[in-house]
């Protein structure tokens, strides 16, 4: 199987760019104008942000335009966070959906939270499943949730409350056949009492900082996820993969099985090991650097 063929995006044409995807500002529950949030974002050397204020009436339901924010070396993409009844928890559902046209229609009486995502993505948008942890997801909400791109693995916010990390909970999903990609993102409100931003990001492989380029590459799952390390290659050859990155502490394959195979040390950049433990199922590259942070491939499928 060739590396483009199981979804990586290292050999795809075009470069990687940094941007944030799930955002809150003034316009909802955020500290900050939608302006001065862009503003902590570029200054961070980002290249774009996603300002997803939550989609509720208390708030006037906003899809918060940020086209004015653009520049050529900065752009923002278009979404909300969209609510709707309930969890099995009995929560609202939390679920991000960045490419939203800005007369996205509120939910309707009675709609639920599939319902409003599945119109969302007929709308063109990335659906994404934030913080199923935090969120109490279980298995049967997540496999309620069909429209869904993607699964919020890290939520930085979150992680505030030890609930950051979400991978169990797509391992079970992708064991169960659902195609789905992984990002990590700060869910930065900017607030005084939260975490510092710019903890959890994407990088994502596109020809262009054009919005259309960005959700073109975001909806085929041509990036990878970070909190601190850079992946530079990921390929995928024989039997093995092969992996390239900045100095790392961990370099990890795990996924679909229980197990993995880890080579640990002292700034690793890379390193070559194999994959039968994992075929007919998936699997996934994670980098660990000596300060904690961590980087991840989207799922391969093998």
């Amino acid at each position: 199987m060739s590396s483009s063929a199981s979804g990586l995006p290292f050999d795809r044409p075009g470069r990687f760019w940094r941007g944030n995807l799930h955002t809150h500002s003034d316009r909802s529950d955020g500290a900050l104008s939608p302006l001065e949030t862009a503003r902590v974002y570029r200054e961070a050397g980002y290249d774009f942000v996603a300002i997803t204020d939550h989609f509720r009436p208390e708030y006037g339901f906003p899809v918060t335009d940020t086209r004015d924010l653009r520049s050529d070396t900065f752009t923002t993409l278009i979404g909300a966070e969209l609510h709707a009844p309930v969890t099995e928890a009995g929560q609202q559902w939390h679920i991000v959906a960045v490419g939203l046209p800005l007369d996205f229609q509120p939910p309707s009486d009675g709609e639920t939270g599939p319902e409003l995502a599945r119109r969302a993505r007929a709308a063109g948008a990335f659906v994404g499943m934030a913080h199923p942890s935090a969120s109490l997801l279980t298995a049967a909400d997540a496999e309620s949730l069909d429209a869904a791109h993607a699964v919020e693995v890290y939520n930085a916010l979150a992680d505030r409350e030890n609930r950051g990390d979400s991978w169990h909970l797509t391992d079970v999903l992708l064991n169960r056949g659902h195609r789905l990609t992984t990002y990590a993102a700060d869910d930065a409100h900017l607030q005084h009492q939260d975490p510092p931003p710019c903890r959890a990001w994407i990088h994502v492989r596109a020809e262009s900082l054009d919005p259309a380029d960005l959700l073109t590459a975001l909806i085929a799952g041509r990036y990878y996820s970070s909190t601190g390390p850079e992946l530079y290659d990921v390929r995928l050859e024989d039997d093995q993969v092969v992996i390239r990155c900045s100095p790392a502490t961990k370099i990890l394959l795990s996924g679909g099985r229980p197990g993995a195979e880890v080579v640990e040390g002292t700034d690793l950049t890379e390193a070559t090991l194999p994959l039968a433990l994992f075929r007919s199922t998936h699997c996934r590259v994670t980098i660990e650097d000596a300060a904690g942070g961590r980087a991840w491939t989207n799922p391969i499928h093998l």
